[in-house]
């Protein structure tokens, strides 16, 4: 059976690709091009036909032959870069859909089939989809470490030490004292634990990396009428939240994805801060709370005109926040003074807005961001490092002279669970839930 799929964008475009792979996808090639002869990795300029007529499709394509098993998904492979007009694209796969053991690739198929081929592993895998998805600066250097292999190479060097670690205490219970060297319980005591350690610090990461995949999360609070909404407009550059002079307009939390320099982030609006006049308010004020309280960063506006701030928006803040003192435009000299970082604006006549975003860039990156290559980026990877580090500490606590085999059989559960990462072991469970996000063709 062969696979077929758009792995470029609809049309039109210059250019659109489309892939096929499986077994015959050769002959298929020969069939749609009449070539008499494909090179192999190389650019083959042809006509692409209707088989059933003859009728051309396009008159002038290309044409990339990478036979097995050294292709992306380790099946023969092709390619047909294509005019990408809508008409063009659209017969080429009618045509294809029409012809024997050929069909219509599944989401992530192509990248599935490369890894049940051991073309790739999972983390390889998942990272090739965030790097398609990636939308800032900071998602892709981070997705681009992970295709890289940098994780997936720490992980198995983790692993092999605990098969190593493993395998001396399987030769402790099988062989005599004699035969193997002195002190070895107490060596694989030593390794493991230094295993521990480093699995430890993988951890206890603050979520870098999954706030950086999934973005950082940012709230906007204060009381009503400050410019909360109208600061989110400004910085989403599009009117994402309605603006009134009625206290007490935004009752829910809105929400808008913005790239801050590079740096993925979620902002939120929230209800202004005041006693609730109704119960939709009050509620819509726990929310904002709520926010508040999970928030990476938050950013509280208030009024620089005003005389007086409410004591619960002052309780709100914190080192993690960047106060706005906003309507600078009515009053231009800073009204009120906070040990925190503190930014003079004018939302409504877009002045300090840029400090605003420099700040906000300079507090993600001063908290979150990591220089370690290997960040856990999903929360599957978090699960399996945290069953592995039971397991080793199941280990460590057992006195291993009286206790060999059952110490043996942790150490192979703590093993397991670092293969699971990488796809070593016991991965078939979870291939749907990574590759059902990809895009057809990929």
């Amino acid at each position: 059976m062969n696979i077929f799929a758009l792995s470029t964008g609809k049309g039109p475009s210059g250019i659109a690709i489309i892939r096929i792979s499986g077994s015959t996808t050769l002959s298929l090639c020969e069939t749609l091009t009449k070539l008499k002869e494909i090179k192999s990795n190389e650019v083959n300029l042809c006509k692409v036909l209707d088989p059933d007529n003859n009728l051309i499709i396009d008159p002038e394509a290309l044409l990339l032959w990478f036979p097995k098993p050294n292709s992306y998904t380790g099946e023969d492979l092709a390619e047909f870069h294509i005019h990408g007009s809508n008409a063009v694209i659209s017969c080429f796969l009618k045509v294809l859909s029409s012809q024997k053991d050929c069909r219509m690739a599944e989401p992530g198929e192509f990248t599935k089939i490369a890894f049940q081929n051991g073309r790739i592993d999972l983390i390889k895998a998942e990272s090739i989809g965030d790097l398609i998805h990636s939308e800032t600066e900071l998602q892709r250097v981070q997705a681009v470490n992970l295709v890289n292999g940098y994780a997936s190479e720490y992980y198995d060097s983790l692993r092999s030490k605990l098969i190593k670690s493993l395998s001396f205490i399987e030769a402790k219970i099988d062989f005599a004292e004699d035969d193997l060297p002195k002190n070895v319980l107490k060596e694989v005591h030593k390794s493991v634990r230094a295993i521990h350690n480093d699995i430890k610090k993988i951890i206890d990461d603050n979520r870098i990396g999954e706030k950086i995949r999934d973005g950082f999360r940012v709230s906007i609070i204060g009381e009503t009428n400050v410019g909360k909404s109208s600061l989110l407009n400004l910085l989403s550059k599009r009117d994402v939240a309605i603006v009134s002079d009625e206290a007490g307009t935004t009752r829910d939390v809105i929400e808008t994805y913005l790239n801050i320099d590079g740096y993925p982030v979620i902002l939120s609006d929230t209800a202004g801060i005041r006693e609730a006049k109704n119960d939709i308010e009050k509620k819509g004020i726990s929310l904002a709370l709520k926010k508040h309280k999970d928030a990476d960063l938050n950013i509280v506006v208030l009024d620089n005109s005003a005389n007086k701030i409410s004591k619960k928006v002052k309780s709100l803040i914190n080192k993690d926040t960047i106060v706005l003192l906003n309507k600078s435009d009515i009053k231009n000299k800073i009204n009120h003074k906070f040990n925190v970082d503190t930014i003079l604006v004018s939302v409504k006549k877009n002045k300090n807005i840029n400090k605003l975003v420099q700040k906000i860039k300079k507090k993600l990156s001063n908290k979150y961001v990591s220089s370690k290559s290997t960040l856990v980026t999903r929360e599957r990877h978090r699960i399996k490092l945290n069953e592995c580090l039971k397991e080793i500490e199941k280990f460590l606590k057992k006195d291993q002279n009286k206790n060999l085999e059952l110490a043996a059989e942790d150490l192979r559960m703590a093993t397991r669970h670092l293969g699971s990462i990488i796809g070593k072991v016991d991965v078939e469970e979870i291939l749907g839930s990574i590759f059902n996000d990809f895009c057809i063709g990929k």
